[in-house]
């Protein structure tokens, strides 16, 4: 008598940032069953959902900061191509950092602009840069253990000055750095916030020379 050999389990799916990308804004997850708002603040909402985990199990009470998703750029000021090109990055007081971080432009979504729209506004608002090209670069979960919130990374080239438009709580000084410097603020974690290490790491391994 032969044993019956047990049946594969399919893989998991993972998410991609493709795959977030395409998603309709404000769409329900799949998993979730229902959803109690706590708390509406300016930026940010905190709900309460019941959610049905793969394995079936449900939880009614999983808390969730809910935000509408941004922007961010990481600026090139000369060819990203050449030798050793330079970056213009922030350097900018953030209260909850406890202090000034580097960081490259970012920004929220605004009502229905796309990542895109929101990227070439924000660069101009927060450096007074306008640039000829913004080329996605990929889309990340921040936190994703207990937020929805996604940020668009782009690269911009041909940038042209002009005027910046901060926020009255935006206390912000612009720098100018090789990639070489920035990477190396990384390495000695002189760079500590997480869009900004994974947006020039990325620039550095797939869109430089």
């Amino acid at each position: 008598m032969t044993k019956k050999k047990a049946k594969e389990k399919a893989p998991s799916r993972v998410v991609t940032a493709a795959a977030v990308n395409a998603r309709p804004k404000g769409a329900t997850p799949d998993a979730q069953l229902a959803s109690t708002q706590l708390y509406k603040g300016r930026i940010v909402t905190m709900n309460r959902d019941t959610v049905r985990f793969p394995d079936g199990s449900v939880t009614e009470e999983f808390d969730i900061v809910r935000h509408p998703g941004a922007s961010a750029i990481v600026p090139f000021m000369s060819d990203p191509h050449g030798d050793n090109p330079q970056l213009l990055l922030l350097r900018q007081y953030r209260y909850a950092a406890g202090g000034y971080i580097y960081e490259i432009p970012a920004g929220r979504l605004d009502g229905d602009e796309t990542p895109g729209q929101c990227a070439a506004r924000e660069l101009r608002e927060e450096t007074g840069c306008t640039a000829e090209q913004l080329i996605p670069l990929t889309t990340m979960f921040t936190t994703p253990g207990f937020t929805d919130e996604v940020i668009h990374l782009f690269l911009a080239t041909g940038l042209t000055h002009g005027e910046s438009n901060r926020e009255a709580d935006e206390f912000v000084d612009i720098v100018i750095m090789s990639l070489s410097e920035a990477l190396e603020l990384i390495h000695t974690g002189e760079i500590v916030d997480a869009k900004t290490s994974l947006g020039i790491l990325f620039a550095a391994g797939f869109m430089t020379g």
